[in-house]
């Protein structure tokens, strides 16, 4: 749930202006770390060549039976919630292999409830509900 009003959206869409730069997809495999040092980096060296991104792109992979393992995806996923916030990007694009499971579907909803606080939409890519 956004706490941002409807109203307020407007009002600030209603001052904003054309912006020269190219919205990109930031493909979470070519991210080698999603400490802060290295996302402002990557965030610097996009806008210094007229790039801002729009969303990240991940690919998730629920099929191991260990609860161990589904921790350990949900963490990935997670730290690219947030890099997908450090960086400014409006939205991660989580593309889920196979079926998810009820454990995996349980994640993937706590997932998305941490980009709504982070201010980022969370998408399933797959077309699964």
């Amino acid at each position: 749930m956004s706490t941002t009003s409807s109203a307020g959206v407007e009002r600030t869409l209603r001052g904003c202006r054309p912006a020269d730069v190219d919205p990109v997809v930031v493909d979470a495999s070519d991210l080698e770390s999603t400490a802060p040092n290295h996302l402002r980096d990557i965030k610097q060296g996009l806008a210094a060549r007229g790039y801002q991104p729009a969303a990240v792109a991940a690919e998730a992979e629920f099929d191991g039976e260990s609860t161990l393992e589904r921790q350990r995806e949900a963490d990935r996923l997670r730290a690219l919630v947030r890099a997908a916030a450090f960086l400014g990007a409006g939205r991660i694009e989580v593309n889920v292999d196979g079926e998810a499971s009820d454990e995996a579907r349980t994640a993937l909803a706590a997932l998305a409830e941490r980009a709504d606080r982070e201010g980022v939409e969370f998408v399933r890519v797959d077309g699964a509900a």
